[in-house]
């Protein structure tokens, strides 16, 4: 296992997204709790492990400059670093952030929209973010299923703590977020006994075997349009409509889908519209309809307003 003895001095990358950009506001729909241990927000500084190549490497981020002329400084530490892995390191970033999505096309809705309008001006520099891998998507989706998001992220920080690699031998340090490699080698007992029912389990241990196994290839949904991409993806054991739409946005960048089931993002669109009956998946859409194809956008958007009346993040 990499750790310490095998890491190189650390290095240092510059990166210049998309502008307008914020690492607060897009770390944050990212990490959507504050307990999350994976993508951790400290000092202005968002630290995640990812696995480049099988291996673990630590990420620390900072921004420099402002909305419109935004600069990032990563830091790079954890084990031998040469130019490919500072390659990988830059597209994990790109996926995890969003660095380079075009969202012009939104900010020219939002504006003439008066219902997200004042929102899109709050947040802006709001980029969509979307989880290191498809994989980590499902088994996210997963987790949450017919939980609170905090005992779903509990969960996730559990299973990470468990079965992801560490970026260092030091006691207690940062974990990526386990590969299928290492699922596969477990028995869902095993992961019930960190919180997961059965039934969570034994998807996440066999949607990771069928992985290593070459049965499946997550990544590939990319090329798949949105009604065989959600039909592939309800196809494995535990996986239904809500989970299937969570892992086409936060998994696959899709950013004209909004999750329909969402029984929390159901509720933010009530106070957004000021209806007082509940919502169904039918009623959902035809309310974002409106949002084509930025539908998704508007969904991290309620999720950061929902983090700011909280204090967790800042409005501008």
């Amino acid at each position: 296992m990499p750790g310490s003895s095998q890491a190189s001095p650390p290095r240092e990358l510059e990166i210049e997204p998309r502008a307008p950009f914020r690492l607060d506001l897009t770390v944050w729909a990212l990490r959507r709790r504050s307990h999350n241990a994976v993508d951790r927000w400290q000092a202005s500084t968002y630290q995640r492990v990812v696995s480049i190549d099988g291996g673990p490497l630590a990420l620390s981020v900072t921004q420099d400059g402002g909305l419109d002329a935004p600069r990032l400084s990563v830091l790079l530490a954890g084990r031998p670093i040469d130019q490919g892995v500072e390659l990988l390191a830059h597209d994990a970033l790109n996926r995890l952030l969003g660095l380079s999505v075009d969202l012009s096309g939104f900010a020219t809705m939002a504006e003439l929209d008066p219902l997200l309008g004042p929102l899109a001006g709050r947040m802006r520099g709001l980029k969509p973010p979307r989880f290191a891998s498809v994989f980590e998507a499902l088994v996210n989706g997963v987790a949450c299923q017919q939980l609170s998001l905090a005992v779903g992220v509990h969960l996730l920080n559990r299973l990470t703590l468990a079965h992801g690699r560490p970026a260092s031998d030091a006691a207690g340090g940062p974990h990526a977020f386990p590969d299928p490699d290492r699922l596969a080698a477990v028995q869902p007992d095993e992961l019930k006994r960190h919180g997961f029912s059965l039934s969570k389990a034994r998807t996440i241990v066999e949607t990771a075997r069928a992985i290593v196994n070459g049965e499946l290839d997550l990544e590939s949904l990319e090329t798949l349009d949105d009604a065989a991409a959600i039909e592939r993806l309800r196809s494995l054991r535990g996986i239904g409509r809500w989970t299937a739409e969570y892992v086409m946005l936060r998994g696959l960048g899709r950013l004209h889908i909004f999750p329909g089931d969402d029984v929390g993002a159901h509720n933010k669109l009530r106070r957004l519209f000021d209806i007082d009956t509940k919502l169904d998946y039918d009623c959902v859409h035809q309310l974002v309809a409106r949002w084509h194809p930025y539908a998704g956008m508007v969904y991290f958007h309620l999720l950061l307003q929902s983090l700011s009346e909280t204090g967790l993040v800042s409005e501008v």
